[in-house]
């Protein structure tokens, strides 16, 4: 991939440190940009006796979960005695579907972690995930995150 943008969706989950992980690695072999990038809402009241009540909090909330996330995969996609990664980003108000795919629009390919909701919690919160692959102008990319799966008890002996 020569000259071409990857922007990811960050949002401080593993699901979105998985996705700019993979970001960065298919970076490596070229001219390749990537973008993390975090859309954050206010959805409070402004005024309640809440921590994080103001606008202003929840910005700052998600500017610290950006730049932690681009922080730690730089250091974890680091070779021993290498040049870390240059990672852009880029922090924009607004819905996440809504600002990932309006980031993406001139991008090469967008990139998202799953967060393996059950389907229930689907169809009540909806997916950003699914959102994005539907209002995309360029192919998207889904990093699921590993689902735990219960060990099989193991076989009882069979008397000889």
């Amino acid at each position: 991939m020569s000259g071409r943008t990857i922007v990811v969706g960050v949002d401080g989950s593993d699901g979105g440190r998985r996705a700019l992980r993979w970001a960065v690695e298919q970076a490596r072999d070229g001219d390749v940009t990537v973008q993390a990038v975090t859309a954050w809402q206010w959805d409070g009241i402004e005024g309640l006796p809440m921590a994080g009540n103001t606008p202003q909090q929840a910005r700052e909330r998600a500017a610290r979960q950006l730049a932690e996330t681009v922080e730690a995969v730089a250091r974890e996609t680091t070779p021993p005695g290498g040049t870390p990664p240059v990672i852009a980003t880029e922090l924009v108000e607004g819905d996440p579907a809504v600002v990932l795919t309006q980031a993406a629009r001139t991008a090469d390919l967008l990139v998202l972690g799953s967060h393996g909701h059950s389907r229930f919690r689907h169809a009540v919160l909806g997916s950003v995930s699914e959102e994005c692959i539907r209002r995309a102008t360029c192919p998207v990319v889904v990093i699921p995150v590993p689902q735990e799966h219960p060990q099989r008890p193991a076989a009882p002996a069979v008397p000889g």
